[in-house]
């Protein structure tokens, strides 16, 4: 039995996602909620004294990383002349525009224009909260009055040193929900057949709750070996038949709006855990930046898994690849028929579509929202008297 949506209190700030006549019909029409922590960028490449531009479901945004070492993220554009903060200087704790030096401190407020001094400055830009974890840039992208009660999310194993960790990320030419039901359904193991072999998943089950939902798998090898690659992660188990089934049990959870999956093997010992997200690049939300921590429990014999290491991450990457491949596809025949005409029959999909058509917003809404919060931050710059 599956628990039922509660309807809860629209809290202040944020953004209706109730079913209503408003709320689209299409998932792909459907933009993830901004009053979430994304990742943006990989703390590796926001370098001390140096700018990153990004960008949120078409927001531009600058990840600044300053002197002392620490991360502050701004709108993308000076208050003057509306170019690009992220081509400016970083000075000290501050960022210095590269068109006249306007200079704007981590909350965004301009703290010195060169030629005028610092009597009666103007407003400034918007910040966003943000914060770094297991090698990650995270933004605060809604209403920053939400970013402290927001969940942070669990990033696994990363942060333990009983498991090795991938970093991986690549920009992907689809809506961010066709990532989640690909990486959910595991019926499409036949598109892998020529990395994994011949494999067969059962579904054992699902659960859901209130922003989650989650479904165990087993696996069992019809034909063909273990390749060396799954492996690594499964341990050695390659002559296994359709006569000694798989036994490990993979499950795979979506709480809104992060992804993991984590394999089990029979005494509960977890041999792999993913974590990962999806960001939406542009305005339309057609481009997504895939954020991924995929961990690999070290084998007793130590270095075993770092000798290994490049032919798993060959291994993973060939699974994603044709990952990317199909969910491109999927995003081509939605544009070319102009609707979503999927016919859907695996349950475990069909409540997922639910629950992220419920916890999005309408296309535009979340944009919307950011324009007005822009605006109540941000007054027009006033005409300053010439000296």
């Amino acid at each position: 039995m599956h628990a039922a949506l509660p309807q809860g209190e629209q809290e202040a700030g944020s953004i209706d996602t109730s079913t209503s006549s408003r709320q689209p019909r299409d998932l792909r029409r459907v933009d993830i909620h901004p009053d979430h922590w994304y990742p943006l960028a990989w703390s590796r490449e926001v370098k001390a004294g140096h700018t990153r531009g990004v960008r949120f479901a078409g927001d531009p945004i600058v990840l600044v990383r300053t002197e002392s070492g620490q991360v502050f993220a701004l709108e993308d554009r000076c208050a003057h002349r509306q170019v690009p903060l992220s081509a400016g200087v970083v000075d000290g704790e501050s960022i210095r525009c590269c068109y006249h030096g306007w200079t704007y401190d981590c909350t965004g407020r301009c703290t010195d224009i060169p030629y005028l001094g610092r009597e009666r400055l103007p407003n400034g830009v918007r910040a966003y909260p943000c914060r770094e974890a297991a090698g990650l840039v995270f933004v605060f992208t809604g209403d920053p009055a939400l970013a402290e009660q927001a969940k942070f999310p669990e990033l696994g194993s990363a942060g333990d040193c009983a498991y090795k960790t991938r970093r991986f990320g690549r920009e992907v030419k689809c809506h961010y929900t066709f990532m989640h039901e690909n990486l959910m359904d595991m019926n499409h193991q036949f598109l892998h057949r020529r990395q994994m072999g011949s494999m067969r998943a059962r579904s054992l089950g699902r659960r859901r709750g209130e922003d989650w939902i989650e479904v165990d798998y087993t696996f069992e090898r019809e034909a063909g070996k273990q390749p060396i690659g799954e492996a690594l992660v499964f341990g050695q188990k390659r002559g296994a038949t359709s006569d000694a089934p798989q036994k490990d049990v993979m499950t795979i959870r979506t709480e809104y709006p992060y992804q993991t999956l984590k394999i089990r093997t029979k005494d509960e010992t977890m041999v792999m855990d993913l974590w990962i997200a999806y960001v939406p690049l542009d305005a339309e939300q057609r481009t997504n930046r895939t954020f991924g921590l995929l961990s690999i429990r070290r084998p007793k014999i130590p270095l075993l898994l770092d000798a290994a290491w490049p032919l798993l991450v060959w291994f993973t990457e060939r699974i994603f690849t044709e990952d990317r491949w199909i969910v491109e596809r999927e995003q081509e025949a939605h544009d070319r028929q102009g609707a979503d005409h999927n016919h859907e029959v695996f349950p475990v999909i069909n409540e997922l579509r639910a629950l992220l058509m419920e916890h999005g917003v309408p296309h535009g809404a979340g944009r919307s929202a950011c324009d007005t919060q822009r605006v109540h931050f941000i007054q027009p710059v006033q005409e300053l008297p010439a000296s």
